[in-house]
């Protein structure tokens, strides 16, 4: 049993005054979501009604799905001398589009392959899967000799279900447009004229019979004729012989591969001689579109260029989307010089490449050009041209290019191998934003590798410009250029081949003898041309530095306490190639610069404590040196006495008492073995002075003054070079008016 659609007739009011009427299918039955069933494509035409003198309007539709639409007129040679604006609806949201500019350019003359039904058409636009659609085409502001050509049709095209990958997809509700064929049944496009009125919407016709129609863009038709260029081609009948090619073929979407309905062109390609340069397009349109559509997209422009504009095949040679995967275009052999109808005078000696979207104001991505760069290096390459090179071509017609360069029919002109449409023919394809990449395009088809640059090595470290390791090394490299395109890498070594990579990888190890090296990477482009990178500088080396001083400890001024006890921690160390640093592992952690030689810490006294120093070069290579020490707290009462001294007590002194005196020549002597020695006072504002004698010689006269009450100061420090047994005397001067000096002890360090 059949399912049924209703029509839902809307009208939208313009700004302008007029009215846009549109209809859509209301299906009952819900397709369901396992899944899509293999759809063929369909192309629906659409009459165009007078709305006002200059102005033509749509009056209703009654084809329930499409992706895709363009306009398009009586005549291949007209042209269209006004806008033409398009809205469309979501099938899925419902949602109406703004208003959107069809690109409307159109060539002087129609291609020769077309016949005389065939029609001037705006480039199609994808608009992703729609239900409704309004139309509206006016003509050109202060234009009166040049009327709106006859014969005006908005043309649908429902690009079907067709691949694997497709019928796998999730079906919606707009799938129900397989029951509008159903129902309708196929038949072959009308061609309306102007005067007729709108057909109900019971007999409109999708079309999926051969119909003249179809380009690629309004300047995509053929050269004039083969009798105006200077290489003629083969005939339809002679296949040439498919030459080898200087760099590897791109992988390439067959045109089985999206889905191409063969029967709707089944006259045979025509081949060029050769393939002397490449011209670079877009489709224009949206970038909104899902790679996961872009076989569809392929599938609609075929059947729009086909059944609308009235070509045998489809205008490109080849499509690259925007995630670089590369469609076949026209039939006859990827690597065959096939004649395409892709720039109008010079399609005679090139082959077109179309990049999906519009690149007006939007750059291509880089996958999108390095496809671009592949499949034209390849072309290219079976005739043995320079990607980067020039070339002269013969104008098949004359006319001005976007940049009004004049061309006569049958004279030679040159050309960059790689083109752009603007190149040959006026018209903005490829779009502002793409012209200006085809440098780009042009450096990566030909080679060498671009921007090629070693960037790191792993198992080194960086000391100003040199690199220092044990020997193994990993070098990481970026370049600009995609690595679809470079064929390999290597990893040299003092100029020689070290490693062999893909052109895939980023990086290669190698092991490097002892001694100074040159690092670099050398790309090799799949054209065989090579560009190394600067060299790094690597020294590998295996001596570990060395402590001409171990770490010491000494005792330094500052505040004494029986769990801290200030010290100064001093080391040297050095390195034949170049010290980077030197840590402290015990008792605590710290990193020190490879110039600093001291550090103030504290140590616990009457504690022995390791102090371990680890010491490191560029390279990796590292020694340790461990030492131990032990700070010692002599109390007063361990010392000699000469003289009166008076007991005191009090928390704030070592060990809670101290030794005071203000009698001349008083004195205190100690006796020890280490090689650092302090002593510790109280200090106030009212302290007097003391001598100190070391062994026997007098070495220092200390004021113990202070504006403000300190206790436990070590205030006079004394290191030997190694430890031994020394006497500290310290004598009271009696200094006049502040004559006591309170003392707390000696710390020593063993």
């Amino acid at each position: 049993m059949k399912r049924r659609a209703w029509l839902t007739l809307g009208a939208v009011v313009l700004g302008g005054g007029g009215v846009v009427t549109y209809a859509v299918a209301d299906p009952s039955a819900d397709p369901g979501t396992q899944g899509r069933a293999k759809r063929p494509v369909k192309v629906y035409d659409l009459t165009l009604k007078s709305a006002a003198s200059g102005k033509r309007e749509l009056p209703g539709t009654d084809t329930q799905q499409f992706s895709m639409l363009g306009v398009s007129w009586t005549g291949a040679a007209k042209q269209l001398h006004g806008t033409a604006q398009v809205r469309t609806r979501s099938s899925e949201t419902g949602e109406w589009t703004a208003w959107r500019d069809l690109e409307a350019e159109n060539n002087p003359a129609p291609a020769p392959e077309a016949g005389p039904d065939a029609r001037g058409a705006s480039e199609p636009l994808w608009v992703g899967s729609s239900d409704g659609v309004q139309v509206q085409v006016v003509q050109k502001d202060g234009t009166t000799s040049s009327a709106l050509p006859k014969g005006l049709q908005v043309n649908l095209v429902d690009p079907g279900v067709a691949t694997t990958a497709e019928m796998k997809a999730t079906g919606s509700s707009a799938e129900s447009a397989a029951f509008v064929a159903e129902t309708l049944g196929a038949t072959d496009s009308a061609t309306p004229t102007d005067s007729q009125s709108p057909a109900p919407a019971s007999s409109a016709s999708p079309s999926t019979s051969p119909s003249p129609s179809a380009s690629a863009s309004a300047s995509a038709s053929a050269s004039a004729s083969a009798s105006t260029s200077a290489s003629a081609s083969p005939s339809a009948s002679s296949t040439p012989s498919a030459p080898p090619s200087t760099v590897p073929e791109p992988p390439i979407t067959s045109r089985a591969g999206w889905g191409a309905d063969e029967s709707i062109s089944p006259d045979a390609p025509e081949y060029n001689a050769d393939v002397k340069a490449v011209f670079v397009h877009h489709t224009a349109g949206t970038n909104d579109y899902s790679c996961a559509d872009s076989a569809s997209i392929v599938r609609g422009i075929y059947a729009y260029h086909v059944q609308v504009n009235g070509w045998k095949d489809i205008g490109y040679n080849f499509f690259v989307d925007k995630c670089g995967t590369v469609f076949e275009g026209r039939k006859g052999g990827i690597d065959l010089p096939v004649l395409g109808a892709h720039t109008y005078g010079w399609n005679r000696e090139s082959t077109g490449i179309s990049v999906l979207g519009d690149y007006t104001s939007t750059s291509a991505s880089n996958a999108a050009l390095a496809s671009i760069a592949r499949v034209a290096s390849w072309k290219l390459g079976q005739y043995g041209a320079d990607p980067a090179g020039t070339t002269q071509l013969t104008a098949g017609a004359t006319q001005k290019n976007y940049f009004g360069t004049s061309y006569t029919a049958g004279s030679t002109y040159t050309f960059h191998r790689i083109s752009s449409h603007r190149d040959g023919y006026n018209t903005e394809c490829p779009g502002g934003s793409l012209y200006a990449q085809l440098p780009t395009i042009r450096s990566w088809a030909a080679g060498p590798v671009q921007g090629l640059k070693a960037t790191s090595v792993d198992g080194a470290t960086l000391s100003g410009s040199t690199y220092y390791t044990k020997g193994a090394v990993t070098v990481k490299w970026t370049a600009t250029t995609p690595a679809s395109l470079i064929k390999s890498f290597q990893l040299l070594v003092d100029g020689k081949v070290a490693a062999t990579t893909s052109g895939t990888a980023t990086s290669a190890g190698a092991t490097l003898a002892l001694g100074s090296h040159t690092v670099a990477v050398r790309a090799i482009h799949q054209s065989g041309k090579t560009a190394t990178s600067a060299a790094l500088s690597v020294v590998a080396e295996t001596t570990a530095p060395t402590f001409t001083t171990n770490p010491t400890l000494s005792l330094r001024t500052g505040t004494v306490n029986t769990s801290a006890v200030p010290v100064t921690l001093g080391w040297k160390a050095t390195d034949d190639k170049a010290l980077r640093q030197v840590n402290l592992l015990a008792p605590t952690t710290a990193t020190f610069g490879p110039t600093t030689t001291s550090s103030s810490r504290t140590a616990t006294s009457g504690t022995a404590a390791t102090w371990s120093m680890r010491a490191y070069d560029y390279a990796g290579n590292y020694r340790t040196s461990s030492p131990a020490y032990t700070p010692v707290i002599l109390q007063e009462s361990a010392a000699a006495k000469y003289g009166s001294w008076t007991t005191r007590s009090s928390t704030s002194y070592l060990g809670g008492t101290s030794y005071s005196s203000a009698t001349k020549n008083a004195s205190l002597t100690w006796t020890l073995t280490g090689r650092s020695a302090a002593w510790v006072v109280s200090r106030a504002s009212g302290s007097g002075q003391a001598y100190v004698y070391v062994d026997g010689t007098k070495v220092a006269t200390v004021d113990l003054k202070s504006a403000t009450t300190l206790y436990r100061q070590a205030i006079w420090t004394k290191t030997w070079s190694s430890s031994a047994k020394h006497t500290v005397k310290i004598v009271v001067v009696a200094t006049s008016g502040r004559p006591t000096i309170t003392t707390d002890g000696l710390v020593y360090i063993k």
